[in-house]
């Protein structure tokens, strides 16, 4: 890859709409731009390189412009596949380099980092500008009819301010604090003031655990919920707010208690029997990860794809419709999802559940969880967006990382995450994001935490959540607010992390970042350059990182430094328009950030950890 911080701007392409067209059909003549720096004088030739039907090709580019000393270059290509591949071809300096969406190398490369377009339906509009809050419901509010739940027979009931939550041992699932979702409908002035437009509430179901991963029916709400009612109170009253409300469903596995494996257990020869994977003698069965309360799914019977998605009353279909009319899924485990062994019966499981979830209502996004490298698994097609770690939260915990020792790194045998500097959480973020096209790129879930995760308090340097709630709101992606990251709460692990809200003890808010989160996503509403533009690097090494998100009418530039820092931005980065802006003040600002022009550059310090974001006029092209 080209050295960065590079001495001058770099030839740059990404899918925005600066570069690529918004949407493509299948047969449609894509015009497809790349602009190269006045440093790098006139390159000599620039090639598209497209692959069609398997089989790359190379079209001339030609030169339609110069704008604030970039040229810029014009190719045009046949949409061909529904991903249709390229990439571009640059002879300069004696020499030919290819760019594709993880940067400009100068020697042959792979197809897997090629930008991408594509021609599946788009994803609602509302999916890539929003902002997700995500609720776990036990552990979000107790409504004041909550006390009328009883603690059911498997939990050990657990006192909201006083008992403490226990992140790993025997009654880690177990524990019992009563939040309900009516407890979620008196707390929407909360969510709406922090700027989330989209609530997306983990398992609502019956189950035996705290979590609801283990779902025991997909035909009702949870009692100790609120049943039924609760639901369609709680969407009824966030849609009257302009708030989305995503459901979570696990189609990867039931709970073992649920009533379509009591009975495949208990008849071999029913039809539910088919749902799973029963061993030939039917005294075992496949589960997730060999956890017994967890069932897998054989997504090769046909009663279960009537039952889970096709049927009006299935687990897919059923609330989506009104009374519920939930905006949406999230699909955990999608990775695992019709994996076993040497059956892959993923994309087709994708396919039934994206086409039943379009034909009921086009506007409902469908994201699924991958914790992996996401990317082979979303082409568009199917799911509009993961929710992924790999590409965002684990090279930002690398670079934010403070001196937690013992956190839970995602599941591997690590203490904790590497300390790495912002070169590699570049490298890493490229490498990870380079395989998804804009739109997914776009509609992404970014989080800096979840419920599965250990919290960025606990993981990060002092101050690190905010810097990184910095990145999460301005790189391209959707930002996850985990209910209780406002508060600073803080957690080692996934469960340990699951804390309920400290409504009623402000002793136990770590650190108030209620404003904070609201600028944050005001500024992210207010910018289309955060929700459509493009992104340019301009500075990566060591201890400090900056960016610029941009349009034709808007721009903003990120700069965050995790200690006393300075990123150079190479003359020629920026117009002069922009390069006056930024002397001005930031739109949102954390700690003490300078700017100064010299030695061909313009100097971005920050005498501590601190970041800061600039709104900039927009990018000029020429004319089409």
């Amino acid at each position: 890859m080209a050295p960065f911080p590079a001495h001058c701007p770099l030839p740059h392409h990404d899918g925005s709409p600066l570069h690529a067209p918004r949407r493509t059909e299948l047969g449609d003549t894509a015009r497809l731009r790349v602009r190269v720096p006045g440093a790098w004088g006139r390159a000599a030739r620039i090639w598209l390189r497209s692959v069609h039907d398997g089989e790359p090709r190379y079209d001339a580019a030609r030169i339609v412009g110069e704008c604030d000393g970039w040229t810029w270059w014009e190719a045009e290509m046949t949409v061909t596949n529904p991903v249709a591949r390229y990439r571009f071809l640059l002879e300069a300096d004696g020499g030919y380099w290819s760019l594709n969406a993880q940067g400009l190398f100068r020697r042959d490369v792979s197809d897997y980092a090629d930008f991408r377009l594509t021609s599946f339906p788009a994803a609602p509009q509302w999916l890539r500008r929003g902002t997700i809050y995500q609720v776990f419901p036990d552990r979000f509010a107790r409504s004041a009819g909550a006390g009328s739940h009883p603690a059911p027979d498997w939990a050990v009931p657990s006192d909201w301010d006083h008992t403490a939550v226990e992140g790993t041992g025997p009654a880690t699932p177990l524990q019992f604090y009563g939040g309900d979702l009516a407890g979620v409908a008196e707390r929407l002035d909360h969510i709406q003031e922090l700027g989330a437009d989209v609530i997306y509430l983990t398992p609502f179901f019956p189950a035996r655990s705290n979590h609801r991963y283990d779902a025991s029916t997909f035909t009702t709400v949870d009692p100790l919920l609120g049943g039924d009612g609760a639901l369609v109170a709680l969407v009824e009253a966030a849609h009257a707010r302009g708030i989305k409300v995503l459901g979570d469903l696990t189609a990867n596995h039931s709970g073992d208690a649920h009533e379509w494996f009591r009975q495949a257990l208990a008849d071999p020869k029913s039809e539910e029997a088919g749902y799973y994977y029963f061993s030939a003698d039917h005294r075992t069965y496949e589960s997730w990860y060999g956890v017994a309360s967890l069932p897998k799914l054989n997504w090769s019977s046909e009663g279960l794809k009537r039952r889970f998605v096709l049927d009006d009353d299935s687990a897919v279909a059923r609330w989506l419709r009104p009374p519920f009319s939930l905006d949406g899924w999230r699909i955990d485990v999608g990775n695992m999802t019709g994996r076993l062994g040497a059956t892959d019966l993923n994309r087709e499981v994708a396919r039934l559940i994206a086409e039943r979830v379009r034909e009921i209502n086009p506007g409902a996004a469908l994201l699924a969880e991958a914790t992996n490298d996401a990317a082979p698994d979303f082409t568009g097609e199917h799911w509009h967006g993961a929710m992924t770690y790999a590409n965002f939260t684990r090279p930002l915990w690398s670079w934010l990382g403070g001196d937690a020792a013992h956190v839970n790194f995602f599941g591997t045998p690590l203490a904790g995450p590497n300390r790495v500097g912002a070169e590699d959480f570049l490298a890493t973020h490229l490498d990870l994001a380079s395989g998804f096209s804009w739109d997914l790129r776009l509609q992404n879930m970014n989080a800096l935490n979840s419920h599965d995760t250990a919290r960025a308090a606990t993981v990060m340097i002092d101050g690190g959540q905010l810097l990184g709630a910095v990145m999460m709101f301005t790189l391209p992606g959707v930002p996850v607010v985990f209910a209780g990251d406002e508060f600073g709460l803080k957690g080692s692990n996934g469960e340990d992390s699951r804390t309920p809200m400290p409504w009623n003890d402000s002793r136990r808010i770590e650190k108030d970042l209620r404003a904070s989160y609201a600028a944050l996503a005001a500024l992210r509403r207010g910018q289309a350059a955060l929700t459509e533009g493009g992104i340019r690097w301009l500075y990566a090494e060591g201890d400090a990182i900056a960016f610029i998100r941009e349009t034709a009418g808007s721009a903003v530039l990120v700069f965050v430094a995790r200690a006393a820092a300075r990123a150079d931005v190479a003359a020629g980065s920026l117009s002069q328009a922009q390069l006056a802006a930024l002397a001005g003040q930031p739109a949102f600002g954390v700690g003490s950030v300078s700017v100064a022009a010299g030695n061909g550059c313009t100097s971005i310090r920050a005498g501590e950890a601190a970041a800061a974001v600039w709104v900039l006029p927009g990018t000029d092209t020429p004319a089409v």
